[in-house]
């Protein structure tokens, strides 16, 4: 039996999309609600502004103060605590040129730098042989070097005096390069652990059956394709060292050895009297060489920050 035929007044377009399904509408306004300023000014621009205000506030107040002179720095009630009146720059001479704050910086780097070159290599190899090197409990292992990094270093410092002072290193440099790793490596390897899982493994498979060995895979494939974790995690170690504290006065006690956190509270503080203008003085010069390297530096940070947490 023959299907009847369509009017021979219908039209064929209109019978076609009679039948086709209508497209969907999207009817989200996206971020249309940012087109309007005031809008912009109350959801972005005042935001930022408060944010950036906070972050930036202890910048301008060490550098108010070390440019301040001293009758400024006591007299709260005739000047303005947030301007300055004739700015001296005697506070850094004296930091500069009347003390040891030059071999303190250099401490301070050459400890941050080793301690972090070694931390490094050891999480490497660690993060490697949990995510890559298949074996019974890898996932235990990694996460029971987490958990490590959850040990209070204010617990640790008291038996590693005892073996630091056991093996004649007190009151050397090289104690906190073998100290610091301690709790640089943990976090270190969690998140390289997290970056390498989401390197592809059929590269590694691939090296594999041409004949490269684990050890070339490592170092030809997967560390350049980690190199924004790696930027990562070398930023955080030199962060933390160049900041710690607590080993740094356990472990050190000659003024030329000291680093810069430990020394400019110990030298410029004499009993209840601060010297502000130098504290202040040291506390901005030894930030800066940190906020330098997180300028260059900030966008492996933030893409290695994001690539670990992917699964």
């Amino acid at each position: 039996m023959r299907a009847p035929s369509p009017p021979a007044h219908a039209d064929p377009t209109l019978s076609a999309a009679t039948v086709a399904p209508a497209p969907l509408t999207d009817n989200s306004e996206g971020m249309a609600y940012l087109d309007k300023l005031p809008r912009r000014i109350v959801t972005v621009y005042l935001p930022l502004l408060v944010i950036l205000a906070v972050l930036l506030f202890p910048f301008y107040w060490m550098a108010l103060t070390a440019i301040k002179p001293d009758e400024q720095l006591i007299d709260m009630e005739r000047y303005n605590p947030f301007f300055v009146v004739s700015p001296t720059l005697k506070h850094i001479q004296k930091l500069l040129f009347e003390t040891q704050y030059p071999r303190w910086l250099w401490n301070t780097m050459y400890v941050s730098v080793a301690a972090t070159a070694l931390s490094l290599f050891a999480s490497v190899l660690a993060a490697y042989a949990c995510v890559r090197v298949r074996y019974r409990g890898a996932s235990w292992v990694g996460a029971a070097i987490f958990l490590a990094y959850l040990v209070p270093p204010s617990i640790l410092f008291i038996p590693l005096a005892t073996i630091i002072q056991a093996y004649g290193l007190y009151d050397s440099p090289l104690s906190l390069i073998l100290a610091y790793p301690t709790i640089l490596i943990p976090f270190s390897t969690w998140l390289l652990m997290g970056y390498f899982k989401t390197i592809p493994y059929e590269l590694e498979e691939c090296a594999l059956m041409d004949g490269a060995s684990r050890w070339q895979i490592l170092v030809k494939i997967i560390l350049p394709l980690a190199f924004p974790g790696l930027i990562s995690a070398g930023i955080f170690s030199l962060t933390l060292c160049w900041n710690e504290f607590i080993y740094a006065l356990t472990f050190l006690s000659s003024t030329q050895n000291k680093t810069v956190p430990i020394a400019v509270v110990s030298e410029f503080v004499d009993g209840d009297i601060y010297r502000w203008g130098s504290l202040m003085a040291g506390a901005l010069l030894g930030s800066l060489p940190l906020v330098i390297l997180y300028s260059f530096f900030v966008e492996y940070y933030v893409s290695a920050l994001t690539g670990a947490v992917k699964e």
